[in-house]
């Protein structure tokens, strides 16, 4: 077993090695990104076919297939997904990983990266209030909730953005232009569905997720804040599921046994807790990109309904490591880009009644 992983470390660190010599050249911005969003701004641009409208209003968020992703919510945007990566220096390869599976699967790679510079994932030492920030100011420009997705202490530093949205460290946000790597220098946003001001310490996300936080992550000083805190999922996200691994004395408390690892709301929001197999690598969890690549292992992760302790009871052709939390993840984030989207559109009809 430790000779697996530290090859399995060794080929992390060869991996990033060769990588870090590419530069990432990406351009995409979109153009209501570099508007004024005033009251209405963000509906009055949202246009879909009447049809796909139809057909998104009637999908099943909860049973959504393939087929529902090629031929219907393919044709809608979709929320922006804020990927937080580990600490440890190669880890963001698994994170990039991950990224490329929820590519491969059907979402939208511009939602996936950063706009300003192509990255696939923020960095756990990025500032928790430039995230909270920024977060406010993609739901203020594309009218749908975000997502965000974290793994080992970027599960930490997940917590801890919905902790400085929901107000808990007391502290006024300002909205943060990921375009430009700046504050605006403004500590509220207009609500694009409602038109009315929002504070940022008022937004809330559709889904967060965390992997693999706890254990001795804890003790790092990035992460002190987070004491009594990292398992309590305050108002400030409507979904949240938490991972933790068997046997995981990096991220696990108590080696990922007992009640210490689970997640509690503090008020509505909707909390899961799901135990992955001791089987799981901490540090390579989000490596997923593989999976993608498999129909048969697809089928598998397109019909998956989550649960508490989930188990692949079939043997595939292909690699299936990490299938579990890829697919429990997955299930949520079609889920969730579903509903955004239905929300827009009832919003955008509502707002066409009015007139």
């Amino acid at each position: 077993m430790k000779t697996n992983l530290r090859l399995m470390f060794f080929a992390l660190l060869c991996l990033a090695f060769f990588s870090g010599c590419a530069t990432t050249h990406y351009t995409y911005v979109e153009a209501l990104y570099t508007q004024n969003v005033t009251n209405g701004t963000v509906l009055q641009n949202f246009s879909l076919d009447p049809l796909i409208e139809d057909q998104i209003l009637a999908l099943d968020p909860e049973h959504i297939s393939e087929k529902d992703i090629k031929e219907v919510l393919s044709h809608a945007p979709a929320p922006r997904i804020i990927n937080i990566h580990g600490g440890i220096f190669p880890v963001y390869l698994a994170m990039k990983s991950f990224s490329k599976f929820l590519i491969g699967m059907g979402y939208p790679e511009t939602k996936i990266r950063n706009p300003k510079n192509g990255d696939y994932s923020y960095s756990c030492y990025d500032s928790s209030e430039m995230i909270a920030g920024s977060i406010a100011w993609y739901y203020e420009k594309e009218g749908m909730r975000p997502m965000m997705v974290g793994h080992s202490q970027g599960g930490m530093q997940a917590v801890k953005v919905l902790h400085d949205l929901a107000g808990t460290f007391g502290k006024d946000i300002p909205v943060w232009n990921p375009l430009t790597g700046q504050s605006e220098k403004r500590y509220s946003i207009i609500d694009p569905l409602t038109g009315c001001e929002l504070p940022v310490t008022g937004v809330q996300l559709s889904y967060a997720t965390a992997v693999g936080a706890g254990g001795l992550t804890r003790l790092l000083p990035n992460q002190w804040s987070m004491l009594g805190k990292l398992r309590s999922i305050p108002d400030s996200v409507e979904e949240f599921t938490g991972f933790y691994i068997g046997l995981d004395f990096l991220g696990g408390d108590l080696l990922g046994f007992g009640p210490s690892n689970k997640y509690e709301p503090t008020g509505t929001a909707k909390v899961r807790n799901v135990r992955l197999p001791a089987g799981f690598a901490h540090t390579t969890v989000p490596a997923t990109k593989h999976l993608a690549e498999s129909q048969e292992i697809r089928d598998w992760i397109n019909n998956y309904q989550p649960t508490e302790e989930p188990k692949v009871t079939v043997t595939f052709q292909s690699s299936s490591t990490n299938i579990l939390w890829a697919a429990d993840v997955w299930h949520s984030i079609k889920k969730q880009w579903c509903l955004e989207v239905q929300s827009l559109i009832r919003a955008k009809r509502a707002l066409k009644h009015v007139d």
